[in-house]
């Protein structure tokens, strides 16, 4: 087993083979070795000659010998005042204001984001982390009054015990930090495992929380592939809770694995969101609120609209406005300064945007923009793509069913609201939408409506802030929701006490 890890870092040239690190699985407080030996790459999308290091292909032994790491520390940390397990946030919270720059770096070259969105995310992690850390004092239970007058009735929040926490590519620094924070605070120990493309902040967010003093055994953290360790996760008993973010179809599988052995699950999955424009709308904003959360971060964002359902009289004028600020999204190498989008995430990501290129065109929509791969100059070794809309697409169409997670925008026509509202609804799944106008008769009749567990008015359909509570609805989302006065929720379980002196 290694003696230490070499602690992350972003060379400014490319490493040759001899100098790239390998990282280590992180157990019971130490960098260790998986039992296999064996590793894998993570390569940088915009470059995929550029390995940036070599992380553990970890099996169920691994997962195995973390779960009983975390069930070990788990009586102490219980035991340890919520205003102890506090103070960490708030110095994971300087910390990771202090490598801003490194955090960016990483996530871009592991992601293909572009720097500034890389940036952007450390900040709105460091926001969450606020909201975080204040919650410390609030883990508190009630008084009830009891039919006996002589008894004290109340109750107690408690931990759960060894919980697992399974992130995405698209937010690797943020959701991360969404799901570890908020069940180290309510005092489980934790088995962290990210996205095989993300490995490298995945390290990185280990080594924060190690800096800021996060007993050994509290958090875990394990590489390897999702179909292996996310099984075991699923699968052991010992897990008692589980959170996911990524697909539906994994979500809802390790959610029956789960629960068959009475662990908690909760998921936040696919989305197939749509907004809907009106006539009396301001046009330019309602286009630039699509470009917001379809077009940026190359739609990779579970949140961000895909569908754009308008009234036939404005669905020329919507659509040009749509292709003349798709042709102002500069795409390139994310690690350079001044691009909009950098790379979509993997081949995977690339292959499944060019599929359902494929697929709008066989079923008859009229392609407006975009629908290529880019591969000229220095994008040749990449997985850049363009910033797409189709036109002429209705609700049968594979475009307007299936999450493409890819920057294609699907323009749909209506004759009236109330269609509107019916086609946005037609989905199996329900996570965010939007509508932009100026009925406030209307907004108010949409936001209560909508079959969405997150919704907007005026406001692109990716928008969230830490301090509201944030899930879907369908296909979207399993069990209580993420953030927000509901954060802990998940993370905690309740128990009754009736007192009779």
């Amino acid at each position: 087993m290694p003696a230490e890890v070499p602690y992350t870092n972003v060379p400014k040239k490319k490493a040759s083979p001899d100098e790239i690190p390998t990282y280590y699985n992180y157990i019971g407080g130490e960098w260790v070795a998986s039992v296999s030996g064996e590793v894998y790459p993570s390569t940088n999308p915009a470059d995929t000659e550029e390995v940036l290091g070599y992380f553990q292909k970890s099996g169920s032994v691994d997962v195995q010998q973390a779960v009983q790491h975390a069930k070990e520390a788990f009586p102490k940390w219980k035991k340890t005042s919520p205003i102890s397990r506090g103070d960490i946030l708030f110095k994971l919270i300087y910390l990771i204001q202090q490598e801003k720059e490194v955090l960016a770096e990483i996530i871009t070259k592991e992601v293909g984001k572009t720097i500034e969105a890389a940036r952007k995310e450390v900040d709105a992690t460091v926001q969450a982390l606020k909201h975080f850390s204040g919650e410390a004092n609030r883990l508190s239970g009630e008084t009830v009054p009891a039919i006996d007058p002589k008894t004290f009735t109340c109750t107690i929040q408690e931990p759960l015990g060894v919980v697992a926490v399974v992130t995405p590519f698209n937010f690797p620094l943020g959701i991360a930090i969404y799901k570890i924070a908020p069940s180290m605070l309510a005092g489980n120990t934790i088995i962290y495992k990210a996205a095989s493309d993300t490995s490298l902040v995945a390290v990185k967010v280990v080594e924060l929380f190690e800096k800021a003093g996060m007993p050994k055994g509290v958090l875990n953290m394990i590489t390897g592939p999702g179909s292996v360790v996310g099984e075991e996760l699923g699968n052991n008993p010992e897990i008692k809770a589980l959170s996911f973010t990524g697909s539906s179809d994994v979500g809802i599988s390790l959610g029956k694995l789960v629960t068959s052995h009475g662990g908690k699950m909760q998921a936040e999955m696919g989305g197939k969101n749509a907004t809907i424009i009106l006539e009396d709308a301001d046009l330019e904003e309602a286009v630039q609120g699509i470009v917001i959360s379809g077009f940026y971060n190359n739609g990779q964002s579970c949140t961000g609209t895909s569908r754009v359902i308008v009234p036939r009289s404005i669905s020329k004028e919507v659509t040009e406005l749509l292709v003349e600020r798709a042709k102002q999204v500069t795409v390139g190498n994310g690690i350079q300064e001044g691009f909009i989008n950098g790379a979509v995430a993997n081949k995977h990501q690339l292959n499944t945007y060019l599929h359902y290129v494929d697929s709008a065109l066989s079923e008859g929509a009229v392609l407006e923009y975009g629908g290529k791969q880019l591969t000229e100059g220095d994008k040749a070794n990449g997985y850049f793509v363009a910033p797409t809309v189709f036109s002429k697409v209705t609700k049968d169409f594979t475009i307007a069913q299936e999450e493409i997670f890819g920057p294609v925008v699907a323009v749909m026509e209506v004759d009236n609201y109330e269609e509107a509202i019916e086609l946005a609804n037609h989905s199996e799944f329900g996570l965010s939408s939007a509508i932009f106008t100026k009925n406030l008769e209307k907004a108010f009749h949409f936001v209560r409506n909508i079959e969405t567990g997150v919704t907007h008015v005026n406001v692109p359909s990716n928008h969230y802030e830490n301090q509201l509570p944030f899930g879907g609805k369908k296909n979207s989302s399993i069990g209580p929701r993420e953030q927000g006065s509901t954060a802990l929720d998940f993370w905690l379980d309740t128990k009754t006490a009736y007192i009779k002196p």
